[in-house]
């Protein structure tokens, strides 16, 4: 038997040995179960209310998937310059209004003096809010408004901004406040908002995964050290596919699922993928067409 032929058994030996060693030390955690996530069957939540049907982010568009039957919402927030929490996703409201201009800069006042339906496109290209003023929301009226659905809360300010300081704080108090706790999610992009929600919720919020959760989780599941990984977040909303990387493998959604952290997929607009997700083990479909998704919740009863 030759040098390099040895030197590799040896290191294989080595490598079988810490595997065994780590399995029998660290054992997988499984994560409580978060009141916010109790659902028997998959979930539909309308993607910024539903974006495809009505203004994003704006009554219009709670108020008709509501009544379609979804769920619950997926939303985004962000700090206005009077330190109001509004229901918005861009930094600025140039894309969604007619005027122009940093969110962070501008007063929940001035913010509301613009159409927030000005550059809807409805499904059959027409512009149905050009002459009807669309308000803002904040997300105290969304809160107090929908009682029984479930609310999924992205932080977009980033943690370096001043309004991302805040924000972690901020949001804890108004929902410790209007005692939601139980029917709310709260993520990030930015882990690090997850966390410094957290320092102030302690864990009696259900949290979403960040990008640092995901890389780790599938780097953990790809590997043979998928035992070792011991998550500190309840559920996990992503694309089917990142980058080249697919996310949406029926193994990996078991993976997590045995840890007890459903796995919801975003942004998911035709009925095919939907059903293929939900049938791989997806507990929720994240979509800007609620109309098309709610016709999955018969078939999943």
């Amino acid at each position: 038997m030759g040098k390099k032929t040895k030197i590799a058994i040896a290191i294989a030996a080595a490598s079988a040995a810490a595997w065994a060693g780590s399995k029998a030390i660290s054992k997988p955690q499984q994560r409580e179960g978060k009141q916010a996530l109790q659902f028997d069957r998959p979930i539909i939540l309308a993607h910024r209310g539903g974006a495809h049907l009505e203004p994003e982010h704006t009554m219009l568009a709670f108020e008709k998937s509501a009544q379609l039957g979804v769920d619950g919402f997926e939303i985004d927030i962000r700090l206005t310059k009077d330190e109001e929490i509004i229901v918005f996703h861009d930094a600025t409201v140039d894309r969604t209004t007619e005027g122009y201009g940093a969110v962070s800069e501008m007063t929940l006042e001035e913010i509301n003096a613009l159409n927030h339906g000005y550059q809807f496109e409805d499904l059959a290209g027409e512009y149905p809010y050009r002459d009807t003023k669309v308000d803002v929301v904040t997300l105290r009226e969304l809160l107090e408004s929908y009682p029984n659905m479930l609310i999924n809360i992205d932080i977009k300010d980033a943690p370096d901004t001043y309004e991302g300081s805040l924000m972690p704080s901020k949001l804890w108090r108004l929902i410790e406040e209007l005692g939601v706790e139980d029917r709310v999610v709260v993520t990030s992009f930015y882990g690090e908002q997850i966390d410094r929600f957290n320092l102030y919720a302690q864990n009696q919020v259900a949290l979403g995964a960040g990008e640092s959760d995901v890389r780790k989780a599938f780097a953990s599941f790809s590997s043979q050290f998928g035992h070792l990984y011991h998550p500190k977040v309840d559920v996990f909303q992503i694309p089917p596919k990142s980058g080249v990387v697919s996310l949406d493998s029926p193994k990996f959604i078991q993976f997590l699922n045995n840890l007890n952290i459903p796995v919801h997929y975003w942004t998911i607009n035709d009925l095919v993928t939907m059903n293929k997700l939900i049938h791989n083990g997806a507990k929720g479909i994240i979509t800007d067409r609620p109309d098309i998704a709610v016709e999955l919740l018969p078939q999943h009863d």
